[in-house]
């Protein structure tokens, strides 16, 4: 039994659902209600400690942080693979992935924006402009490390990678908060080819058990 710990709008929780389509892996998804304060339950805390979601448990084992989960799925089934052979093009795969898991996603994520608001006393309007800045400036940064990218449809080549499932969570949430995106073409290019992919299609909010 694989089991998923999922909220239908956290993107760390898009990314790993993307990599477990991608490569036909079967699991149960376990909502956790971030709202609501689930991640918070002494019984979700004695999954992940960190009470954060995902979490993945894959025959006993129990997994978490996205970018962690998804190269552990990688090298136990490694086809189709997400990272690539050569050393050079695996780490490109992960700069980019990490310009959005380490530089756009914690400064917007649901827990900041609650401490902006509820706890800084920040306004709506103020709210929104912080998450527009962070976000948009970021992937201002992933369009500049795409601009060499090898050829191909993707991020990286021809086949989605890491750096794919990153990468259209981001975009889902961009557009949520209504950001400006006319400054990133090839990231939207990217993005609106892989959302032709089942794989994408099926991991995507709307698509949960759990989608209000």
């Amino acid at each position: 039994m694989r089991s998923l710990y999922s909220y239908f709008r956290s993107s760390a929780s898009f990314r790993v659902r993307i990599a477990l389509n991608l490569k036909g892996l079967e699991y149960e998804t376990v909502p956790v209600h971030l709202v609501r304060g689930e991640q918070r339950d002494a019984g979700y805390l004695a999954v992940n400690p960190a009470g954060l979601v995902p979490a993945l448990v894959d025959e006993g084992e129990v997994l978490t942080q996205s970018i962690a989960i998804i190269e552990y799925l990688d090298e136990v089934y490694p086809d189709p693979s997400l990272l690539p052979g050569d050393a050079a093009g695996r780490a490109r795969i992960r700069a980019i992935a990490q310009t959005i898991a380490c530089e756009i996603h914690p400064l917007n994520n649901l827990s900041v924006l609650k401490y902006l608001k509820q706890t800084l006393g920040v306004g709506e309007d103020a709210k929104n402009a912080w998450y527009h800045h962070w976000a948009e400036q970021g992937l201002a940064t992933v369009e500049r490390l795409l601009a060499d990218r090898p050829a191909g449809a993707f991020c990286h080549g021809d086949t989605p990678t890491l750096a794919d499932c990153c990468l259209v969570p981001q975009i889902f949430n961009a557009q949520r908060f209504d950001c400006h995106l006319d400054h990133v073409p090839t990231v939207m290019e990217i993005f609106e080819r892989c959302m032709t992919l089942d794989a994408f299609q099926r991991a995507a909010p709307a698509a949960q058990p759990d989608a209000e």
